[in-house]
């Protein structure tokens, strides 16, 4: 078979070009440059209202919630993007192995809330009790109702608790009230600011640190860069194996003291989305592939599909957090047929928003790509991080919810 060109569609199915982003410089006409321009406004006043709300923080005008445990954010500068789920993973993973009780506590992205009839709302004034993904013995939600993210967490991590909710100061109560937990990992935590942290853990995405430098809505960034200061630990993510000086120059100029770990996601095995059934990544080596994803860096998964050999004849690409019809996942599989591929490889978030097909419309197999973080540098700070997180503290009685 000869090697065809990839050719990476949209969720509408057309060709991605920059005429899908006319403020990214696609288009060079009064119209966009009009566009740019508000934009631009409007993240200079997005910039300005954080950077006033960090501020009543710091003068405590509005206050922290502390409940007496340890609480650890990990979160990001950007909008998605930098391979939080799986550090997450690990850090939880290296507490439980270090004796603490961990909870994860987490928003819940694109997840699906509870309906409640308009009687309830208007005259139920108890708040809903956050959604419990897993009570660390079994999982409780599907990744529709729980999110993808949580729910890949909750399957993946064994004793550890997982809860969903916007409210992270209930849900944070629950979780030490009912399971006795000593720490609390905020997943996404860096701007919630409610819940007082005791260690930020901030990723950079060596790709694409600031994304295009641009605060929302002209850019990717939630934070201004220098708000790294703001860092206990940083993680610079997806690296290559190329030194990072320029960035790393310039992080120092943001922070000075926080230690700094390169890491990489490192593939481990191949696992069937419906049966489970696991192969070695050498089954890869030039075979004809489809690849199906909707997450936020998608030309980085690809490119990690051709390192490890594969031809990548056919990539589909949907918005981040998109969750597959039977019929958008049968159509991509019978075009995968006609072009005589060999198997479909998408993400591991990915394969929790898939339905489950009949057997026989899987007539190409889905793999996800099994990742797990791998230290490239920075290990006596990664040792250190965990022990000074795992270290023995006494417990003060945590704070009511009213009180």
């Amino acid at each position: 078979m000869p090697i065809t060109r990839a050719r990476v569609l949209s969720d509408h199915g057309s060709p991605i070009t920059d005429h899908h982003l006319p403020w990214a410089g696609g288009l060079k006409t009064c119209r966009a440059s009009v566009l740019r321009g508000i934009l631009y406004a409007l993240s200079f006043a997005y910039d300005r209202v954080v950077q006033m709300r960090l501020y009543f923080y710091r003068k405590r005008i509005f206050r922290e919630r502390a409940l007496g445990v340890l609480v650890i954010s990990v979160g990001n500068l950007t909008v998605g993007g930098t391979g939080k789920t799986p550090i997450v993973e690990k850090i939880a993973r290296a507490l439980q192995a270090g004796g603490r009780r961990v909870a994860i506590l987490t928003r819940g992205y694109k997840s699906m809330p509870r309906r409640r009839s308009l009687l309830s709302r208007l005259y139920n004034r108890n708040p809903d009790p956050p959604r419990i993904v897993s009570d660390g013995t079994s999982l409780l939600l599907d990744s529709r109702t729980a999110g993808d993210e949580p729910y890949m967490l909750a399957h993946n991590l064994k004793k550890v608790i997982v809860l969903v909710d916007k409210d992270r100061v209930k849900s944070g109560l629950v979780a030490i009230d009912k399971w006795k937990v000593d720490t609390l990992l905020l997943d996404d935590g860096l701007q919630y600011l409610h819940l007082k942290h005791r260690l930020d853990i901030v990723l950079v995405d060596r790709q694409a640190p600031f994304g295009n430098e641009f605060l929302l809505p002209r850019g990717t960034l939630r934070e201004a860069p220098r708000d790294l200061r703001r860092a206990s630990y940083i993680f610079i993510t997806k690296n290559t194996g190329e030194p990072n000086d320029a960035l790393l120059k310039r992080i120092r100029r943001y922070n000075r003291t926080a230690e700094i770990i390169e890491c990489a996601h490192k593939p481990l095995y191949l696992q069937n989305v419906f049966s489970g059934e696991k192969i070695p990544l050498k089954a890869l080596r030039d075979t004809f592939i489809g690849s199906i994803s909707a997450i936020a860096a998608p030309e980085s998964f690809e490119a990690a599909l051709q390192k490890l050999g594969a031809r990548v004849d056919l990539a589909k690409r949907y918005i981040d957090h998109h969750y597959y019809s039977e019929a958008e996942l049968i159509s991509f599989i019978k075009r995968c047929v006609r072009r005589d591929l060999e198997m479909i490889v998408t993400t591991e978030k990915d394969s929790v928003r898939m339905p489950r097909l009949p057997d026989a419309d899987i007539k190409v197999p889905i793999y996800f790509l099994r990742v797990e973080i791998e230290i490239l540098s920075g290990h006596e700070s990664w040792e250190h991080c965990v022990a000074r997180i795992c270290k023995p503290q006494p417990l003060l009685p945590p704070e009511r919810f009213f009180a």
